[in-house]
């Protein structure tokens, strides 16, 4: 089985390193975190991500660069906005995202 690749990108260390390590603690997805824009462009021109969860701290016109880089890489990437809240919450707005129920 495909591992789902999922790109978190953030601003605070210590909330990315929390993102990515619950993200790999699913057996199905595989988890890469991105403490700059230019570290999330290169990884995800390197990876095929099936998922970008945006974080906080991103300023707008970052966040706005970033979307755009993404789209023109891999249109098919679904792209969100990360608000925090819990590996409950998370694991949620991952299976929402990628179309799954929560059964």
């Amino acid at each position: 089985m495909k591992k789902i690749n999922i790109l978190y990108t953030g601003m605070h260390p210590e909330i990315l390193e929390t993102v990515v390590r619950l993200i790999n603690n699913n057996e199905r997805w595989a988890g890469y975190g991105a403490g700059s824009s230019e570290l999330a462009i290169k990884l995800f021109k390197e990876t095929d991500f099936d998922l970008v969860l945006l974080g906080c701290g991103i300023p707008q016109e970052c966040e706005d660069s970033l979307r755009e880089a993404f789209a023109a890489h891999n249109p098919n990437c679904r792209i969100v906005q990360h608000y925090g809240g819990g590996s409950g919450l998370l694991s949620n707005e991952i299976l929402s995202a990628l179309g799954h129920s929560f059964a």
